[in-house]
């Protein structure tokens, strides 16, 4: 089955064999696109999350088919001429990973916020971050790379 994919402003139209295939595993495998991470499959941790039409989605759990011809957003996307964005910079000053795995998707839920609501309060903040995990425990750092970006 064929399927035309918008993702990152370019255009993609893919093969794909199941339509059920979850838009993660086409992002990774025929795309190349590693920002998106698999992490547990069920749509409870978030390192899988991309924006799209603008609204973070959990990429594990959504069939490919259900995003054909719609704006797919992966923190590849967040580039800025090949350099970190703002939010992605935050990040990266406030040294907001330890191991890593869950950022690209915590700053896709971050980026969201932001896109929303340009000067969020903490408790805003943790609201809208509760549905991405970090096992690493780096909250703290996540929190002031978000109020950075925010400044």
């Amino acid at each position: 089955m064929k399927v035309s994919l918008n993702v990152n402003g370019k255009s993609a139209e893919l093969d794909v064999a199941d339509p059920s295939t979850p838009l993660l595993y086409v992002l990774r495998n025929d795309l190349g696109l590693h920002g998106p991470r698999f992490g547990c499959g069920l749509g409870q941790c978030g390192a899988c999350m991309v924006h799209v039409d603008g609204e973070p989605t959990f990429s594990c759990l959504l069939p490919v088919t259900a995003v054909a011809d719609r704006k797919i957003t992966t923190l590849e996307g967040l580039l800025v001429d090949g350099k970190p964005g703002k939010l992605q910079q935050a990040f990266i000053d406030e040294e907001a990973a330890q191991c890593g795995y869950c950022i690209s998707g915590m700053v896709m839920q971050a980026q969201a916020l932001l896109n929303r609501n340009a000067h969020p309060t903490d408790d805003e903040i943790r609201s809208h971050m509760a549905p991405n995990l970090c096992r690493c425990g780096t909250h703290v750092a996540i929190m002031r790379a978000i109020k950075r970006a925010a400044a």
